[in-house]
């Protein structure tokens, strides 16, 4: 008798287990950050973010936190510099996530998704820029030769 009741106890931690690492869906499935790409034509703008990242010559990659919420500059010599924002928004695929948080993993799952961020997708993303030329900047040179 012993013996049934230890199988059915480790069968009932095993269930326990497998419940609990399907809760936070999103969390697991998706991540907390994703590549966040910057492209300028033309090429070799330098980017920065108020929130520290920065990269000297365009395409830029950067992993940020899905939850994010930023300030981008991006400036090339000769051309008009360019501020955007980027903020984020509930990704199709994260709200999946919540769903199966619903049906498994319950509130607690769907606490760790939202406030991880795992659920929300950064936009725009790519962020893609076409730099104009600054014509201040372009009749300085005319004038220079």
């Amino acid at each position: 008798m012993n013996r049934y009741l230890n199988t059915g106890a480790v069968r009932a931690v095993a269930i326990l287990c497998v419940t609990a690492s399907l809760g936070a869906c999103a969390t697991v499935t998706r991540g907390t950050s994703e590549a966040f790409v910057v492209q300028t034509d033309p090429g070799g703008a330098s980017v920065k973010t108020n929130i520290g990242f920065a990269c000297d010559q365009t395409p830029c990659t950067f992993k940020m936190p899905r939850k994010s919420d930023f300030d981008v500059t991006i400036a090339k010599p000769g051309y008009v510099t360019v501020n955007t924002h980027v903020t984020h928004h509930t990704a199709s695929g994260g709200a999946a996530g919540m769903a199966g948080n619903v049906l498994v993993g319950g509130l607690i799952g769907i606490g760790v998704d939202a406030t991880s961020g795992a659920t929300q997708d950064i936009i725009p993303n790519p962020l893609i820029v076409k730099l104009e030329v600054d014509a201040k900047a372009a009749a300085k040179v005319a004038e220079a030769k």
